[in-house]
């Protein structure tokens, strides 16, 4: 008694040498899906980084204008009548400023001015103490405070500016 090919299934899979139509299809479509779910997890990380590294680079403008403001009220750095002993601009927390009882001893608080990781430049926002908190203008006497001009919306709802 003979089998035909078509009954036998080892004699099937041994002439089979490849993925039906039917085969590449249905994989095909598993993968877009999946493609599809992880694009907007992918996207959303990317965000969150790029907030992370706003958050870092404000903290650490701000931190360099206090440190700067301490040094001033300490009376070690010369101090412009109507700046309140803030810097005059963000250049001079990089530049080495000289300190008031050694002029031959300088002081730098930043390395250099961070980029704005949402603007893709190294062009801050300042407010000076004058300011109303929420101005968007500067009046060019001080830095009080740094903010980035992008005007995109954060992951949780508020406004990068705002931060």
């Amino acid at each position: 008694m003979r089998l035909s090919s078509s009954r036998n299934p080892a004699a099937r899979a041994k002439g089979a040498r490849g993925l039906t139509l039917l085969e590449l299809v249905v994989a095909t479509t598993i993968l877009l899906v999946l493609s599809t779910l992880a694009l907007p997890l992918a996207q959303m990380r990317v965000k969150r980084e790029r907030e992370t590294e706003l958050r870092q680079a404000l903290r650490e403008m701000r931190t360099a204008i206090d440190r700067y403001k301490d040094a001033t009220d300490r009376n070690l750095i010369a101090v412009e009548l109507g700046t309140e002993g803030y810097p005059p601009d963000l250049e001079t927390l990089v530049e080495a400023v000289p300190l008031a009882g050694a002029p031959d001893r300088r002081v730098r608080f930043l390395r250099k001015i961070p980029q704005d990781p949402m603007t893709k430049s190294a062009d801050w926002g300042r407010r000076c103490v004058q300011d109303d908190p929420d101005s968007n203008s500067w009046c060019g006497k001080n830095v009080f405070d740094v903010y980035t001009r992008s005007t995109g919306t954060a992951l949780d709802g508020t406004r990068y500016s705002d931060w």
